[in-house]
């Protein structure tokens, strides 16, 4: 999983300003979905989604700062935020009891240190990466955490920048296939780039394109992810375990910097980006491979979503207890079976100053900023750059979109919303 790629900025999705040759062979060899989403248009909340299945307006964690302090029985009064208290099941713990060996590497956003959050505590029996969110933006960091333990990177120790950290990612994913490759594993690979800060070893090829110094920057680390991508390929080729292999690619949101954005076209001009929940903060791309099982170059429009991810592998796995999850099993169209998910509505939340709502169902789009604002209605057959609101038409899909998020927001505690 990528980290605020936006769904134009793969090759596969029509980039024509950034190589991701691999990831695009990947596409080639499975199938492309063009109408998934994140779980929310920021990361911490839509991690918390995938590992949980459960949408942004029942999950713990619904934003990326919380109004009000962490979680009390954990951290005391106004202590750590943005945290799983270790009760949550996650996709992680539940294939971990079906036998499968589980191991995280990049990212995790949702569990602080000294908190029941952390990955090792939510169903991986291995981890290195960053815990907090905002610690990962720094790709020269001199610490990253390895299970539970502070791990000290020494070639980045007094202002030394040898080591950037996605590349430990890339080569732990390497060695948990090596050392699990006998046994049925789950490998959850939330690497920290694209995000910024816009650091990376070298340009390659965009050193002299006649560029912004950010664009070219973002897009050499996008494929640098890409070449991650390969090498994980590679991989599972050479261990002869492609064929039993469901391999998936995906981004937490949509791309943040605006005039960035526009200059490589990265939300495929979609409306919005990151922090949005128009389609360009949300849409974003999923590729799925499983030869033999995933149709081979094929695209698929079936709207899906974070939510539904943790279901899906459990079906794969063979698993048929409840985890009263808000997402639905994917597995049949993974198959290539007709599964009519369109009459299903999705759902998010973004807490704000105002709760921030939006939801689809069938081509229907709804967005509302505030329980007490009108509601925004957009057809995305026809408009699917969301430019015209047709609200005052649709008055009766309207009315059942306001009752839908009525219905679907839980309150909480640690994101009051007027």
């Amino acid at each position: 999983m990528a980290d605020d790629l936006g769904y134009g900025d793969l090759g596969c999705y029509g980039s024509k300003y950034i190589a991701t040759p691999h990831i695009d062979a990947l596409a080639g060899q499975g199938t492309r979905y063009t109408h998934f989403y994140a779980g929310a248009p920021v990361c911490a909340p839509s991690r918390c989604v995938l590992m949980t299945g459960l949408h942004s307006g029942h999950g713990l964690i619904r934003g990326n700062s919380p109004q009000v302090g962490g979680v009390e029985e954990l951290f005391g009064e106004g202590g750590m935020r943005l945290s799983l208290t270790g009760r949550e099941p996650t996709v992680a713990e539940a294939l971990r009891k079906q036998g499968y060996a589980t191991g995280a590497a990049g990212k995790w956003g949702i569990g602080e240190p000294q908190s029941k959050g952390t990955p090792v505590q939510m169903g991986f029996d291995s981890w290195l990466g960053y815990l907090n969110q905002n610690h990962a933006s720094y790709y020269y960091t001199d610490f990253l955490w390895k299970d539970d333990s502070r791990l000290s990177i020494s070639g980045n120790k007094d202002g030394n920048r040898t080591v950037y950290s996605n590349d430990l990612f890339r080569d732990y994913a390497l060695d948990f296939i090596r050392e699990n490759r006998k046994q049925p594993f789950f490998l959850y690979l939330p690497i920290t780039i694209p995000h910024e800060l816009m650091e990376v070893p070298e340009l390659g090829d965009y050193a002299n394109r006649d560029w912004s110094e950010s664009a070219k920057i973002y897009a050499a680390m996008s494929t640098r992810l890409d070449g991650y991508v390969g090498e994980i390929m590679d991989e599972l080729d050479h261990w002869k375990l492609a064929e039993d292999t469901l391999l998936i690619f995906t981004s937490d949101n949509g791309p943040v910097n605006k005039e960035r954005s526009e200059e490589l076209h990265s939300a495929g001009g979609l409306r919005g980006r990151k922090g949005s929940l128009y389609e360009g903060g949300l849409r974003v791309p999923i590729i799925a491979r499983w030869p033999g099982v995933v149709a081979e170059g094929e695209t698929n429009e079936t709207p899906w979503m974070f939510a539904d991810v943790f279901p899906t592998l459990l079906e794969v796995a063979g698993e048929s207890v409840d985890y009263g999850m808000d997402g639905v099993s994917l597995l049949p169209t993974l198959q290539g079976e007709e599964q009519d998910m369109s009459k299903r509505p999705l759902y998010w939340e973004f807490p704000r100053d105002r709760l921030w709502q939006a939801g689809r169902r069938e081509n229907w789009k709804a967005i509302r900023y505030g329980m007490d604002q009108p509601i925004e209605l957009y057809n995305l057959q026809e408009d699917p750059y969301e430019s015209r609101n047709v609200a005052n038409e649709n008055g009766e899909t309207v009315a059942q979109f306001e009752a839908f998020f009525d219905a679907e927001h839980v309150p909480s505690a640690h994101w009051p919303v007027d």
